[in-house]
């Protein structure tokens, strides 16, 4: 056989095997636990998780029969595969190629057709129709991501030498520090000045201090089962927690003597996630049991009915009140990273692939960046707020194997692990220069969070990352819908100024 006809033949073997799943399988009652459908020719069972999820897993469709589903109705394809008659999935790009990657060989019919002219091919952007198929291109100052999709082009985040900000012009870059911030003789760093950094810990023995280093460590508080999320309001000098298993938030007041926690608001089970709006004095919520996202009042006078609902299982949350956005995570069998406006409104997933089981995110405010802890794939990844630019910054290194606690400060990214009983940190940048605390006689690190007045901004600063030919940039687009108690920080007042160069380079917006 010649070489051509050879790859046609393994390729066409790979991927029919990929796209036909584990093969024939059976719904007859066969001795598989309860976690599958049976498959009789390897004697192996296909997991539930793929059983009635729209896509055929099997040769013979077993898994999506409506009987075995009940007569769900099959989800749809994504906007860059082409939907096969049987109504499996495949990449657009596999159609028209010669080969049938659909069992019943619809990805083969009508070629002759301008595959464009069906929702413009499945191409975010430009659509080139070709004798054989189509391809997908970008725009100038784009490129193409997974064969269909444009991304900016972005010479900052794809250097990743900046701790914060960064100016493209004339082909160099420029890095600069933030207002409290002095850059090092390492280009590119920033350091905090003034108060000193801490990390607040929480675990099933207590809530505790440590210095960044590790060098430094105290108790701030004997609470026993505190094992859960923690949230901060810096400028009031307090700290708020939840444990899972208990039915409220506590709040602690680091400005008082005895430091003694007291119960903010009792009533809901389940809290995973927590975060501190410090514009708006706002306290938002995630719960398991609920399968909700709530915001109540900072002080737990009021509390609003739930502003995000039909979550799967929610993780950790975070918001950016400087530009009205708020964040959260979902795993489940639909595993996502979701932001919405401040009032919940216009909701936008920012990642739904290579994505397991997200269960911290938190902010890097100065680069407009949101990082993430994937418990699944033991990994640590970073996108930007509108979901464009996503890398994996640390991979699984022996400290990554139940992450719960996440924070992003200066030039590292911090996280707590279950499993070793550790606080670690590495460069946010790269994963590399690892740290690890070992927090002997803390049991279970949990909750995690930086200290320091820098990471509650009042004051935010943009710098573009344009060349200097660009014209101009915006913020990303969200509702303007205002909560009912503030007022939206972006709208210019006798409390606002903005500033831009004459490039649109850089613009600050001050309460």
């Amino acid at each position: 056989m010649e070489l051509p006809g050879l790859l046609l033949l393994v390729t066409g073997f790979l991927r029919s095997n990929c796209a036909a799943g584990v093969g024939q399988c059976s719904l007859e009652e066969f001795p598989c636990t309860a976690d599958g459908v049976h498959h009789p020719s390897s004697s192996s069972c296909v997991s539930l998780s793929v059983v009635c999820d729209g896509q055929p897993d099997c040769q013979n469709g077993a898994d999506e029969r409506p009987e075995k589903c009940g007569g769900a109705k099959p989800k749809s394809c994504r906007s860059s595969e082409f939907s096969c008659s049987n109504g499996r999935c495949v990449p657009h790009s596999w159609r028209c190629d010669h080969y049938r990657d659909c069992e019943d060989g619809s990805d083969e019919d009508n070629c002759s057709q301008n595959e464009c002219e069906v929702n413009n091919g499945g191409c975010s952007h430009i659509c080139l129709d070709r004798p054989l198929g189509f391809v997908c291109d970008c725009p100038p100052g784009m490129r193409l991501l997974q064969d269909t999709h444009c991304e900016e082009v972005d010479p900052c985040l794809d250097a990743d030498v900046c701790d914060q900000l960064c100016v493209q012009s004339s082909g160099s870059l420029t890095c600069g520090c933030e207002e409290g911030y002095q850059e090092t003789s390492e280009s590119g760093r920033c350091l905090s000045t003034g108060d000193a950094t801490g990390l607040v810990f929480s675990s099933s023995a207590e809530i505790g201090w440590m210095s960044s280093s590790g060098s430094d460590q105290r108790k701030i508080s004997d609470s026993t089962g505190a094992a859960g999320p923690l949230a901060a309001s810096i400028a009031n000098g307090a700290i708020y927690w939840s444990n899972p298993e208990h039915t409220g938030v506590y709040r602690l007041s680091l400005a008082d003597g005895d430091q003694t926690p007291a119960v903010l608001f009792e009533g809901t089970r389940g809290i995973v996630g927590l975060a501190v709006d410090w514009v708006h004095e706002l306290l938002y919520w995630t719960s398991n049991h609920t399968r909700a996202l709530h915001v109540s009042s900072l002080n737990g006078s009021e509390q609003h009915g739930a502003l995000i609902t039909g979550l799967t299982q929610p993780a950790a949350v975070a918001v950016q009140p400087l530009l009205r956005l708020l964040f959260w995570a979902d795993g489940g069998v639909s595993p996502r990273i979701e932001c919405s406006s401040l009032d919940g409104m216009d909701r936008k997933a920012l990642v739904t692939s290579i994505i397991r089981n997200p269960v911290s995110i938190s902010l890097d405010i100065p680069r407009g960046l949101l990082y993430w802890a994937d418990s699944g794939l033991h990994t640590i990844s970073r996108i930007r707020y509108d979901g464009q630019h996503r890398k994996m910054v640390v991979e699984s290194n022996g400290y990554l194997d139940e992450p719960f606690g996440l924070a992003v400060f200066e030039d590292r990214v911090y996280w707590s692990d279950h499993l070793t009983g550790s606080i670690c940190s590495a460069d946010k940048h790269n994963g590399r220069s690892l740290r690890v605390t070992q927090n002997a006689g803390t049991r279970s690190p949990a909750g995690l969070l930086i200290y320091h007045p820098l990471i509650q901004p009042t004051v935010l600063l943009l710098c573009w990352r344009r060349s200097d030919t660009a014209a101009s940039s915006s913020l990303p687009s969200f509702g303007d819908a205002a909560l009912k108690e503030s007022q939206d920080p972006l709208v210019p007042s006798a409390h606002t100024h903005t500033q831009t160069d004459k490039n649109g380079a850089c613009i600050d917006l001050s309460l």
